[in-house]
């Protein structure tokens, strides 16, 4: 029976920080939706009032189901809002708020990574779901060209993860500052907002970490098939 040593080694540690990086983020938000601001806006009023302050009038608010399902689609200029902060008055709200209204700034102001990680979303799909199998076929089957295109495609998918970690930590950067400077919060609710966001950084830092550990492990084992 193969025992998959690099799985144990390299894998194993990558999802566990996954899941504990899951963990921390829903009790993070759970504890700071549990204080509201003191000014009393909603997280869709906070996005309308940040996105007026810096001259962005072609972005429309939505809400969107589920609980933080936040995001922002460049393609639409739609920002769209969960049920667990749309209407939410809470630190934790007005924190991914911004967050995701970072992202429509950093649209407006034409941040590169955003523009090319944009780009690279179909190809980042396709390899992330096509990669590994063809790349194991290869493995199977001995066949270095279907290797080498798996990996090439899984590479890509990987480029993704780790072009995305400096658009979360810029937007997140932006959506504290902007939080501050505005006044929408004060000195101690934005280290709540801090906190949150550093939780929320850890899944995206995690995300890359496994899909690289994923990739290493697929490299290494047909490698050594070469041999």
């Amino acid at each position: 029976m193969y025992f998959d040593t690099y799985y144990l080694i390299l894998v194993v540690p990558a999802l566990l920080l996954s899941v504990w990086a899951q963990f921390k983020v829903k009790s993070t938000f759970s504890h700071f939706s549990q204080q509201a601001s003191a000014r009393g806006i909603s997280g869709a009023q906070a996005a309308a009032y940040l996105l007026k302050a810096n001259n962005i009038g072609d972005v429309k608010i939505e809400r969107v189901s589920g609980n933080l399902t936040d995001h922002y689609d460049p393609s639409s200029k739609t920002l769209r809002l969960s049920d667990s902060v749309y209407g939410k008055t809470s630190i934790a709200a007005i924190g991914v708020a911004a967050h995701e209204t970072g992202h429509a700034i950093q649209h407006a102001v034409h941040y590169g990574p955003l523009a090319l990680r944009s780009t690279l979303v179909p190809i980042a799909n396709i390899g992330s779901a096509a990669g590994p199998v063809l790349a194991v076929l290869g493995i199977v089957f001995s066949w270095s060209f279907l290797i080498n295109l798996g990996l090439l495609f899984f590479a890509c998918a990987v480029l993704f993860y780790l072009v995305t970690l400096p658009v979360e930590f810029n937007a997140s950067r932006r959506a504290v500052a902007i939080l501050g400077k505005s006044g929408t919060l004060n000195e101690s609710e934005l280290g709540g907002v801090k906190k949150v966001l550093s939780a929320a950084a850890l899944t995206y830092v995690a995300s890359a970490l496994t899909a690289i550990a994923s990739f290493l492990r697929l490299v290494l084992i047909s490698r050594n098939r070469r041999n």
